[in-house]
């Protein structure tokens, strides 16, 4: 019978992506409590831990290897918590902040991090475009929504020449932009999710300077 914890060792492994066994006991471990915690909530369409291994912390681990380096990352609409969670497992040196309105998932969200014991991760409750925004060198929306909206909202998060990114299917997402856009457009970066996983494609801008930001 394969096991959540034989999946994550084997989808790290093709990745090539170094872990210490405390890294590798956090992601499975955030992987149960998502399961646990969505028998009573609708975190995700993922139920079982092996499943939420495979579709989330599996592509969220791939995803921060596609992504540049940076000091701290701002998840817009995070709801369970990816790829945020991970990543903050990850990269211990990153500071994220999880963006999410809905009160359930902030909830979860907060006994993960306790759970966890993610010093570097902090939860902020309340819609992304409401909040005061903390400018972060990076700033993350999956799934938040359509493309030229969720960059509205991004930008206020993003210090200056900070990075934007659309995690998109196998296609690019397609989003206008002009000379008033607010951002330079960087080529756009391709990887795959790992045990079978999908391809996927990162839309990367970096947030013009503004009035103000340093």
């Amino acid at each position: 019978m394969t096991t959540a914890a034989a999946v994550l060792e084997r989808g790290l492994g093709e990745l090539e992506l170094e872990t210490t066994e405390e890294q590798r006991a956090g992601l499975l471990k955030l992987a149960q409590l998502t399961e646990t915690w969505g028998r009573r909530l609708n975190l995700t369409g993922h139920r079982s831990a092996l499943r939420i291994v495979e579709r989330l912390v599996l592509d969220a681990s791939a995803l921060s290897m596609a992504l540049p380096p940076f000091e701290s990352l701002a998840d817009l609409g995070s709801g369970a918590g990816y790829p945020g969670l991970p990543m903050a497992i990850l990269r211990p040196e990153l500071r994220v902040t999880l963006v999410e309105a809905r009160e359930r998932r902030h909830h979860f969200q907060k006994a993960a991090v306790r759970e966890l014991g993610l010093a570097n991760a902090r939860p902020r409750r309340g819609r992304a475009e409401n909040l005061d925004p903390e400018p972060h060198a990076a700033v993350i929306a999956q799934a938040m929504a359509q493309p030229e909206a969720a960059l509205a909202w991004m930008l206020p998060w993003a210090a200056s020449g900070g990075w934007l990114i659309l995690p998109g299917a196998a296609e690019v997402p397609n989003v206008p932009t002009d000379e008033r856009s607010g951002w330079v457009l960087e080529p756009a970066r391709h990887y795959q999710v790992p045990c079978g996983g999908p391809q996927r494609t990162l839309w990367l801008a970096r947030a013009g300077a503004r009035v103000g930001m340093g």
